[in-house]
């Protein structure tokens, strides 16, 4: 990896750290799936511009199937169960959570390859459930009713990223730009009868909000998008998935600074067996040259 994808890197985990507590703040107000619609048709607008600013062609035609997939698993699912565990959760739990999706991906990976674990996966595996649970168990004296189907959304958006970075590894290259707007338009679709399943917000909410979800659409999606699609035409889907490393310090930062949440021993400590147990299932190094 060389010096402008390290800081592709880092900035892309800086964004999509400060994503947290954006949808902490905005899920309560405006629900889970109009979140989600309203992040994700944002980010498409921007994309789009993007696109045609460079004048790249987006080839809806010839890859509408893969739009379709990633716009679905990738996008809009995890977003809405990312929104329905940020209205119960504290940011950096909900970071710590999302960065178990390179465990989802070596499992799924390996069940469909029928291939064994490897001692250093099993260890890696175990160090991630007992993080985990170390995490939620402690948390879950502490937070109100629900919270246990709000750690199983959480997971559940983690899993979807796997499963994209699993299908992204075999998948047909497609341009970085157009990958990014063709998903992010298919989720748009994906996410309008989400964002009606659920009764709508009986005013508008206030100005700050507004200006958060802009934010989560123009620099959380449509932005980091184009970060992480292009790390993935460069390094290969499986390094640009180390990216879950750096979220949850980000997002516990941000979470501290901007929400005034209190990290105790127990996050510190199973925040460091989670990433632990995923540099172990993923067997991750970050190779870095000196090259631009």
């Amino acid at each position: 990896m060389n010096t402008a994808n390290l800081v592709r890197l880092l900035c892309l985990s800086a964004i999509w750290g400060a994503s947290f507590p954006f949808m902490r703040i905005c899920a309560p107000v405006l629900g889970p799936g109009l979140l989600a619609l309203s992040r994700i048709a944002l980010g498409a607008l921007f994309l789009w511009g993007v696109a045609r600013w460079q004048r790249k062609p987006l080839g809806l035609a010839a890859h509408w199937r893969h739009f379709v997939f990633l716009g679905f698993i990738n996008t809009a699912l995890p977003f809405v169960l990312i929104g329905v565990a940020a209205k119960v959760i504290p940011t950096a739990l909900l970071a710590i959570l999302n960065a178990t999706a390179p465990t989802w991906a070596t499992l799924i990976g390996t069940a469909m390859t029928g291939t064994r674990l490897a001692p250093r996966t099993l260890l890696g595996l175990a160090c991630g459930v007992v993080g985990v649970a170390l995490i939620a168990g402690v948390e879950s004296l502490h937070l109100p009713a629900g919270a246990g189907l709000a750690i199983l959304a959480s997971l559940g958006a983690a899993c979807c990223y796997g499963i994209a970075s699993v299908y992204a590894r075999t998948a047909r290259a497609v341009e970085p730009v157009a990958n990014a707007s063709g998903s992010m338009w298919a989720a748009t679709l994906f996410a309008l009868p989400m964002a009606f399943a659920a009764p709508l917000p009986a005013a508008v909410p206030e100005w700050h909000v507004l200006a958060i979800v802009a934010a989560l659409g123009v620099l959380c999606s449509g932005l980091a998008y184009l970060l992480y699609f292009r790390l993935v035409a460069e390094v290969g889907a499986a390094s640009a998935l180390t990216v879950t490393f750096l979220v949850p310090v980000f997002g516990t930062v941000w979470g501290v600074m901007f929400l005034g949440e209190a990290v105790g021993w127990h996050t510190v400590a199973g925040s460091g067996l989670v990433l632990a147990g995923t540099g172990l299932v993923t067997g991750f190094t970050l190779p870095i040259n000196r090259s631009a």
